[in-house]
């Protein structure tokens, strides 16, 4: 998807026009706010803070005040004040869709207009945060503790949201009311769901490629805090495209900066994650509290069972051994790690028949920080 915020300074100072310094990474344009004076007086940076705080969370579309100090690095201040307003909020942040400020005035005084474009209505971000209510009251349940909260909505998001292919629904007022969007709309939304439900995370701009194409294109997902470590998910990349109605994809689930990194990208400084999920998801499942059967349930889906040595597969016999327990329990498919080549692997299938199954169909992949292959097969 295609990040857009546009932003502009008009700075008329004893007939000086100065150009805004434009940050980098954005698609600019030209936002004309003409100047005027205001009736409100600011005097230090922290009151332009709370002023550009309450005007926006009012989702107000002009500022107007005065300011009363030295203007000489006006500029730089209504920039950077802009900027932090915006970093302290994530989900405004990528909800603005346009900003642009101009002043006029001597040296120590200035009349300041700010003008702002949002891509949410007051409204229809009432609407989300009562929608996201709903669905929390819905989806979390009594006792539930953060790791569960985390699947859940994750689930919810992919289970609920379609890629907007026509690259126009932005927001998570888009996704929710008309079922799709962009990357941008999936992690405010997560953004926003994760938040109520009282899991700090981050919005993470950066660039991904995906691996049939090798192109890489903006991208955005969510930077979530469990248990005092860092954890990257994106609930974009874990929705199959096209849509595939009530499959999760678990590829992008709390992941590492090392995994992550493999097709993501991102230049701003985030928090280290760096600690891998199936070796905390182990430390769980030994602890007595509990949660083990949620653990258990969880490793599995999450497909860290092929991490245990116990289950690599690497001879016709073993493969043979596998597949004759999952007969025995009424199944006719079977996901397993397998050590060997791929001309091994067919010769090991083709054993299968042998057990007098027929129709052996399969889906061979990379298991990652392996050098084995992930293989589901299934038969009749």
């Amino acid at each position: 998807m295609r990040w857009k915020r546009i932003s502009v300074a008009k700075v008329v100072l004893v007939g000086t026009l100065i150009a805004a310094v434009v940050p980098p990474g954005i698609d600019w344009e030209m936002v004309y706010a003409s100047t005027t004076s205001g009736a409100n007086v600011v005097r230090t940076d922290q009151e332009l803070q709370k002023m550009l705080l309450s005007s926006i969370n009012q989702r107000l579309s002009q500022v107007q005040f005065i300011y009363q100090g030295k203007t000489d690095q006006l500029k730089g201040q209504l920039k950077k004040a802009l900027e932090q307003v915006l970093e302290s909020d994530p989900y405004m942040n990528y909800t603005i869709e346009s900003y642009g400020y101009s002043y006029s005035g001597n040296t120590k005084s200035a009349n300041v207009n700010v003008q702002l474009s949002y891509r949410e209505t007051a409204d229809q971000t009432a609407y989300v945060s009562k929608r996201v209510r709903s669905i929390l009251d819905d989806i979390i349940k009594p006792g539930m503790n953060d790791h569960e909260k985390i699947k859940v909505i994750h689930d919810w998001v992919v289970l609920h949201l379609k890629y907007d292919d026509s690259l126009r629904n932005y927001t998570a007022y888009d996704g929710l009311s008309s079922g799709k969007a962009v990357c941008q709309g999936y992690s405010l939304l997560t953004y926003k769901m994760l938040k109520d439900a009282g899991i700090k995370n981050l919005i993470v701009e950066g660039t991904a490629a995906p691996r049939d194409t090798g192109i890489s294109q903006l991208h955005a997902w969510n930077l979530v805090l469990l248990d005092g470590k860092w954890y990257h998910l994106d609930t974009t990349w874990d929705d199959p495209a096209p849509d595939k109605t009530g499959e999760v994809g678990i590829n992008y689930y709390l992941r590492t900066d090392v995994q992550m990194k493999k097709d993501h990208n991102w230049t701003k400084s985030y928090p280290l994650a760096n600690t891998l999920y199936r070796d905390t998801m182990t430390k769980l499942i030994s602890r007595n509290d509990g949660m083990q059967s949620f653990y258990k349930k969880l490793k599995i889906e999450l497909e860290y069972q092929l991490y245990d040595s116990s289950e690599i597969v690497n001879s016709s016999s073993k493969l043979r051994t596998k597949v004759k327990a999952v007969i025995k329990q009424g199944e006719q498919s079977l996901l397993f790690r397998y050590h060997g080549s791929h001309v091994n692997l067919m010769d090991d299938l083709q054993g299968l028949y042998r057990l007098g199954i027929n129709s052996i169909s399969y889906v061979e992949s990379e298991l990652d920080e392996t050098k084995d292959l992930r293989v589901y097969v299934t038969w009749k």
